[in-house]
């Protein structure tokens, strides 16, 4: 590639904060996989957060690419994929078209297609942008894509608090993350957190069923597995924490101990397992590493936690969630889905329209 700007660039990045800070730019912050594109003429490369080329993942989006983009170009945004049925954001569809044989890609890419939303323009032509001022590059981006077509998008973006504000509160029904703000005169700065991002925060009691050993060691955890009872009484997985200190995780390991069982009566027994259940499954491995065992140590879910949360994906937490503090006061039957707060519903499409 023949570009201003050439992959591999580590995406710009932005810092988490309390409240919208006053006398920004807005954005809403996606979903999806942060995504720098090169387009030189007929050649395309996707590259990721971590600099790996995703572009044989999405055939989709390079088409679109080539039938939306400048003939030269280098545009950051998200990859997203959107659940047509219920007109939201659909991460975890996204991950599965992370795979390596060819005939599945090709499947996923016309079952679940993938879109981009762009919101920075780092090169077009022969100018390197990245010096000039966020104000004047979002400028040129909307002259750029101002004729593209779905599934390219640019993302909306408002200088209104209010706005803003409102934005927060009502996109994430469509499944987005929250906002990220920034300021006008902000050069492009790769791997740098000079942006600011505001994220919904909320708390949920769960209950304890399993753990993972670190990986420094059988005798320190590495995370607790987290459940709630659904409106069946069976006990639903939802996620895991796992940020602790080594301390932690041995002082963890040692009280853990007196809960262990097998999983002859576990909620989590794989005999008694249903296809499509949402539970953890034996010998799990992750997608994004082969060779990562996802299978757990059962504990008799007799103790509750608090803690933090973005939102849910479905029947889980979108993200790992974080240690509040332990609930000896609450029964475990107690935790239920009920206590979740659910964002209403709102159209996908409305924010994609938005301006």
């Amino acid at each position: 590639m023949d570009l201003p700007v050439t992959p591999p660039v580590k995406p710009m990045l932005a810092k988490p904060v309390a409240d919208i800070p006053a006398g920004r730019m807005y954005e809403p912050k996606w979903d999806g996989f942060r995504s720098i594109i090169f387009r030189d003429g007929d050649e395309v490369e996707i590259g990721s957060r971590n600099e790996r080329p995703m572009t044989r993942y999405f055939p989709e989006v390079v088409a679109a690419v080539l039938a939306n983009f400048p003939e030269r170009a280098v545009i950051d945004g998200e990859i997203i994929v959107a659940d047509t049925a219920r007109n939201t954001l659909d991460f975890e569809a996204l991950q599965q078209r992370i795979h390596p044989a060819a005939s599945r890609i090709k499947l996923l890419s016309e079952q679940t297609p993938a879109g981009f939303v762009a919101f920075d323009l780092l090169a077009i032509g022969d100018e390197n942008l990245m010096d000039r001022p966020f104000a004047d590059r979002r400028a040129r981006l909307e002259e750029a894509l101002g004729t593209a077509r779905p599934p390219i998008w640019t993302t909306p973006l408002t200088r209104d608090v209010d706005t803003a504000r409102r934005w927060f509160a009502e996109f994430e029904g469509a499944g987005l993350d929250g906002l990220i703000a920034k300021d006008g005169d902000l050069a492009y700065e790769p791997d740098k957190r000079v942006m600011t991002k505001i994220k919904h925060k909320r708390t949920a009691d769960c209950v304890v069923a399993g753990y993972r050993v670190h990986k420094s060691g059988d005798d320190r955890i590495g995370s607790l597995l987290l459940g709630l009872y659904d409106d069946r009484d069976m006990l639903v997985s939802v996620g895991v924490i796992g940020s602790f200190s080594m301390a932690v995780r041995q002082e963890l390991f040692a009280e853990m101990q007196e809960l262990v069982t097998t999983f002859d009566g576990h909620p989590w027994n794989w005999a008694a397992h249903e296809q499509g259940e949402r539970t953890p499954r034996k010998n799990e491995v992750s997608r994004w590493n082969n060779g990562k065992d996802l299978s757990f140590v059962p504990l008799r879910p007799e103790r509750v936690v608090e803690v933090r949360y973005d939102y849910m994906e479905g029947a889980r937490f979108r993200h790992t969630a974080q240690f509040e503090r332990w609930r000896p006061d609450r029964e475990p039957r107690t935790c239920t889905y009920e206590q979740l707060e659910r964002p209403v519903r709102f159209d996908l499409a409305e924010v994609l329209n938005s301006r």
